[in-house]
């Protein structure tokens, strides 16, 4: 692969040849689907504190309603008159009793009015205690929820350590661990497990990364070997039209096989996350990948377009441009016969770098869109049946982009071909 050139021009230098109107663009994002806010999400620590919360409120009603049963079983019993006035005058001081005041009553009226007086005493008394019962258990239950709040978070929060850490591997660091501190608790067992988890994943991704780069590097000097040959033997004018031909054939395998061990290697090399970065425009990326398939596309009779703006991120120069390079290969060798186009555009959104390819092609079913991105997987066919490439492009530029903390996505166009979008964080 060529690296970028430093005199090579930026597209916006040289005026692009005339062309006809370029397809309406689509829809580079989905749109986001309605998500509730974080305080109504069904998560675990809301649950436990309406159950704790639940519960106290709960215990606190039927500990109210046996209070008021109590209260007025005593206020019944302890209410009861203890005299009867059958004769002489009685003189009312408190003003509890209306009915009793000032009026001229016989002995017996007394008693009624003082009975019904008793009674409705005691019904305000057991009003007055309900409800200032029921003020107290609201603000006791408000107080129980916040608490309830509070512990669940702090009982939780081991969970919240596991879940961070479990992101950072899926960011391609499997070198992070929990190591969570505490008392040896179900939690603390949960996240010892996930950290031997990780140690054996580590420990299988570089025995994996290191098979690919050894047996890649082992390849390398035979593959020479036969095409140094082969070239030689190529250069001999006397040799016959058939060995000729043969060692063309030969050629084009050696050199097949070339590029796949140098994909693998690139394979292995992209797993890993970027530690050297510098800034890369992904412009200049895209602007190389298009000066390098501009020969093959006019060929094959592509139109590549393209809408670049600059877009600069930290990352791998020559790896970006491997990403852009496969994405804008794919397109031209995976297009219509006839009237195919290719764009290409840059950009900058949301906080992200976005490189967007697109292209006419046959048409795509959804469902084959997730095995376009697996290791020598090809639309409809899987390890045969294929002279464009040796089936690694979009696995090579998903692993560089996720190398970047970025992701690659595609959708089927309408009408045919792909839209392939790059984000990669600035």
């Amino acid at each position: 692969m060529a690296s970028p050139s430093p005199n090579s021009p930026h597209p916006s230098a040289t005026p692009p040849p005339a062309k006809p109107p370029a397809p309406p663009r689509p829809s580079w994002d989905p749109q986001p689907t309605d998500s509730p806010p974080p305080w109504l999400r069904p998560t675990i620590r809301i649950r436990l504190t309406v159950l704790y919360g639940g519960m106290f409120l709960i215990a606190g009603v039927l500990l109210l309603w046996i209070i008021y049963l109590l209260a007025a079983q005593a206020l019944h019993q302890g209410n009861a008159p203890l005299f009867k006035i059958t004769s002489g005058q009685v003189t009312i001081t408190s003003d509890n009793c209306p009915g009793l005041i000032g009026q001229s009553l016989s002995s017996e009226q007394f008693n009624q009015t003082l009975d019904r007086c008793m009674d409705t005493q005691r019904e305000l008394a057991l009003h007055t205690l309900l409800q200032r019962s029921l003020m107290a258990l609201i603000g006791l239950a408000v107080v129980a929820f916040a608490f309830g709040y509070v512990m669940a978070g702090r009982v939780l929060a081991p969970l919240g350590r596991i879940t961070r850490t479990a992101r950072g591997v899926v960011g391609s660091d499997l070198k992070r661990r929990i190591e969570l501190d505490g008392p040896d608790d179900e939690l603390k067992e949960l996240a010892d497990t996930f950290d031997e988890m990780l140690d054996r994943l580590e420990r299988s991704f570089d025995a994996q990364r290191r098979f690919v780069a050894n047996a890649s590097h082992e390849l390398r000097t035979p593959l020479a070997i036969n095409r140094t040959l082969l070239e030689v033997q190529l250069a001999d004018p006397d040799v016959s039209p058939d060995l000729h031909q043969l060692g063309r054939t030969l050629l084009a395998t050696n050199e097949r096989s070339e590029q796949l061990v140098e994909g693998l290697l690139l394979l292995a090399r992209s797993d890993n996350e970027i530690v050297d970065r510098k800034a890369v425009d992904l412009a200049e990326a895209a602007s190389q990948a298009l000066d390098q398939t501009r020969a093959e596309a006019q060929s094959k009779g592509v139109e590549l377009r393209a809408d670049l703006t600059e877009a600069v991120v930290q990352g791998n120069g020559v790896l970006l441009e491997r990403i852009a390079l496969n994405l804008v290969q794919n397109a031209v060798r995976y297009n219509v016969p006839e009237d195919g186009w290719v764009q290409v555009r840059t950009t900058v959104e949301g906080g992200q770098a976005v490189l967007a390819v697109v292209n006419t092609g046959p048409v795509v079913p959804a469902y084959e869109i997730d095995n376009l991105f697996e290791p020598f997987r090809r639309l409809r066919t899987e390890r045969t049946g294929s002279d464009r490439g040796v089936g690694l492009g979009l696995s090579i530029a998903r692993s560089v982009a996720r190398a970047h903390g970025g992701v690659i996505t595609a959708e089927p166009r309408e009408g045919g071909g792909l839209v392939m979008r790059v984000a990669i964080p600035l």
